[in-house]
Formats: C-alpha cells, structure tokens, sequence
C-alpha cells in the first residue's frame, strides 16, 4: 500500500510540475484542483477575466490525457446545447441522440451565471451522478468527468446567480487573483514567443487518473478526525454566524478533499492540518453570513477562520 502511494504521490508531483510550466505563482489553486480531481469533484473559479481560469483548465485536460470541452455560457443558450438533443433521422424514421459538450472529461462552464436558471440546473445531475437524462433515457457520461465553472463575482448585470442548491454541487470554490508583480514579468516573457500551452505534453494517463481516484478512498482517516469536521461544519449551523450553514455534502467534501490531500502530501492517512487545508475552499460558497451578505468572499473566509478557531484540534495518534 506504502509503495503504491508513493509512486502515485510521485506522479502527482509531475503532473503538478507541468501544470506550473504554464500557471505561474499560482502552486495552492493548482493543488487544490489537483485535490478536485482526485476526490471526483467539480470547482468553481470566481474571480475578475484575465487570471488564467481557462488556462488552468486546460493545461489539466492536456496534462492528462482528457478529452476537454468549453461552452461559453450566455442568455440564450438552451439546456440541449449543453447536454444534446434527439434528432429525426428522416432515413431510418427514428429519433437518433447527438450528444451535447457535456460528452467529455474536463467540461469547462465559462460565464456559468450569464445563462438561465433553467440551463444551470441542466448541469446539476451530470455534477452530482455523472450522468444525463433527455426524454426520458438516461446517459452515461464518460469517467472521470469533472465540471470547472467560472464567473465573475464583480459583475452582476444581465447574469443569472447560481441558487444554493448548484452551488452545493461545486466540490471546492476558488479565486486566483492577480499575479505578483516578479511573476507577472515571468509569465510575460514565457509568452514572448509562443504560449505555454501549446508546448504542454501529457503526463499521465487517463487510467493513472483513475487508479488514484480509487486510492483516495482508501486514505486512512480517524474517527476523531471525523468528528472535527463535522464540529467545524456543525459551527457554521450556527445563526448568530450565518443565516445559512453548510449542509452534510459539506462534510463529506471535507473528508474527501482531506484524504485527497494527504495522498498530494504523500501520506496514507490524514492529519487534523489536511482537514485545515480543505476548510475554507469547501465551504464558502455554501454559507451565508448573518450580517454583511454583500461584503464578498473575503468576509466569508474570514468568518470561516473564525469557525476554526472555535473548534479544538483533535490530537491524533497514527
């Protein structure tokens, strides 16, 4: 089991590595979607244009060896652009099935509150069983199949927000933001000539995906663990905090997120400072605070630190 770890720990290593040949000055959002993957999550980017969402999306999918699809997201986009539509086939005089964009590994929603209500809850049964229905037939979608949506968090003209009930099936919520200036110059001189991306091979293959997915589960996780998380998401429940708390796929967020991170880290069980790791980018998207709704993210993850300090560290013995 030790050995098997560590080879995939190894690899984790080279594909985090090829990942920052083309997103620099960005290492923790890079392990975090990383942890998405490995848990069978789906990520949410909020942050301004410009950052590298896209980039970062794709420079994974061609890391990997995965099939990778963009929809640009707008008013009138329908959920069959999205999932795919029966088509009469005038020939056989049967309705034949052509697959929407969801067909894919890495799906990439960009601008996902530009689109209707009803087109966002299109995607909400892929995200949560990885599977679609249309008239009544049910599809499978290929595996591993992950969703990473963006928006824009300071623009809410003419968009749509995502209702409490998507938001829960987003694995982990993130924002990248501006490069530091030294890093900036870095990526500016690796772009003079030819984009990054274009250069990226991959490194893994599909099925190593897979063989690591399955070995997430095995992590181990003690139950005084457990029950830390489940006190740090039990606080936030709390109404004098937040006028909604996070739910128990929360919980099991925490949980997954925690022993995806211990494998990055190159361990076979997880530490209370896993379930630290995890905290916060699981949880602030499914909180609202008492006071202070409109004041962003950055009051939410403040809030957040508090909960943790509320809350005593188990002492664990492995």
């Amino acid at each position: 089991m030790k050995t098997f770890i560590s080879e995939i720990t190894e690899k984790l290593q080279v594909l985090r590595e090829n990942i920052k040949k083309v997103i620099v000055g960005k290492d923790e959002v890079i392990d975090y979607v990383i942890v998405a993957l490995l848990s069978r999550g789906n990520v949410l980017l909020e942050d301004v244009p410009g950052v590298g969402k896209t980039v970062l999306a794709k420079s994974l999918a061609e890391s990997i060896e995965l099939d990778f699809r963009r929809i640009q997201f707008t008013p009138d986009t329908m959920p069959s652009d999205v999932l795919g539509v029966n088509v009469f086939n005038p020939k056989t005089l049967e309705f034949e099935f052509k697959p929407g964009p969801i067909f894919t590994n890495i799906l990439l929603a960009d601008e996902i509150n530009r689109t209707s209500p009803r087109t966002q809850a299109g995607l909400l049964e892929a995200m949560d069983e990885g599977k679609v229905t249309i008239d009544g037939t049910t599809y499978e979608l290929p595996k591993p199949f992950m969703v990473i949506a963006t928006q824009n968090p300071r623009e809410h003209f003419g968009t749509y927000p995502l209702p409490e009930s998507q938001l829960d099936r987003f694995f982990i919520s993130l924002s990248m933001g501006y490069l530091p200036l030294e890093e900036e110059v870095k990526m500016l001189e690796e772009q003079k000539i030819v984009h990054p991306l274009e250069r990226i091979e991959p490194v893994w293959k599909k099925e190593d995906l897979i063989k690591a997915q399955d070995l997430v589960k095995e992590i181990y996780i003690d139950r005084d663990i457990l029950r830390y998380i489940v006190n740090i998401v039990n606080v936030t429940r709390d109404d004098s905090l937040f006028s909604l708390g996070a739910g128990p796929r929360a919980s099991i967020s925490i949980m997954r997120g925690a022993q995806a991170y211990a494998l990055l880290s190159g361990r076979d069980y997880v530490i209370p400072e896993d379930v630290i790791k995890m905290v916060i980018p699981v949880v602030v998207h499914r909180v609202i605070p008492k006071e202070g709704s409109n004041m962003g993210r950055a009051f939410k993850e403040e809030l957040i630190r508090d909960v943790l300090k509320r809350v005593k560290i188990p002492k664990v013995r492995l």
